[in-house]
């Protein structure tokens, strides 16, 4: 069983070191609620909508950032996934970082952009499993448009993981809503795991987010859930063995064939 807190950031858009200040504020409220893991939105140190900025505030993987971010996880003995503008050579990935105190980060990119604003900034990175292990726990990752796609999600279920994080940038409007109030919940009833799905909260240059951010668990039902697009940070128990039923009644993965 792990405790899971998920920050709906409202993000500063071009202004790093404001959110890595309030992603800091996040974690030592979460280490304070005995979370061991914090999950932030997709492009959260950036800011999602800071467009050209993106390029400019690209880094590496063993950038500044990152070590900011492994600072934060390490003083407050918490793991922190947030998303951020990966640059590697001449290229930038819609990336997240899985960083865990000072061990090497797992950094996973996205492989399925979304709409032209993404595509003129990013290259997509070819479908992998990107799993973690916390708590006792196996964990994949994923962003945002990529959880849409099932076969992302059954990837990893079939690789063995308990649960897939999910940074996202899910704007507000029908399809954000159809998304965040049926697609999350169903990912995990047919997988039998659970999705954290983090969104950004409130509007920024660019972009009106949906906020709607949730933890479902391997029965379809929502063990956390943000109901509006506020800042706010959630808190919920992931613990597989309290779905055993569900888990053993949807056999879903062992009966699934050749399909």
């Amino acid at each position: 069983m792990m405790r899971v807190a998920a920050l709906q950031m409202h993000s500063v858009s071009g202004d790093v070191q404001a959110n890595l200040g309030r992603i800091e504020r996040a974690a030592v409220e979460a280490a304070g609620g005995a979370a061991e893991l914090l999950i932030a939105p997709e492009l959260c140190i950036t800011g999602y909508g800071a467009g050209e900025a993106i390029t400019a505030l690209a880094e590496t993987a063993n950038g500044d950032q990152i070590k900011a971010l492994q600072a934060i996880s390490s003083a407050n003995s918490i793991a922190i996934v947030a998303g951020f503008a990966e640059r590697d050579g001449a290229d930038i990935y819609n990336s997240a970082a899985f960083v865990n105190g000072h061990a090497t980060p797992a950094i996973y990119r996205k492989s399925h952009l979304y709409g032209d604003y993404e595509r003129s900034f990013f290259k997509p990175e070819t479908p992998v499993n990107c799993i973690v292990e916390l708590g006792g726990l196996r964990l994949g990752m994923l962003i945002c448009y990529d959880v849409e796609f099932p076969e992302n999600v059954r990837r990893l279920a079939l690789a063995g993981v308990e649960g897939v994080l999910v940074p996202t940038a899910l704007p507000a409007g029908p399809s954000g809503t159809f998304i965040a109030n049926h697609m999350i919940q169903t990912r995990a009833f047919e997988n039998q795991i659970f999705v954290a799905y983090i969104n950004h909260a409130g509007a920024d240059e660019r972009f009106t987010f949906a906020g709607n951010s949730r933890i479902a668990a391997p029965d379809g039902s929502l063990i956390a859930a943000c109901t509006d697009d506020t800042e706010q940070l959630i808190f919920a128990e992931i613990d597989p063995g309290a779905f055993a039923a569900s888990i053993a009644g949807n056999p879903y993965l062992k009966d699934r064939g050749s399909v």
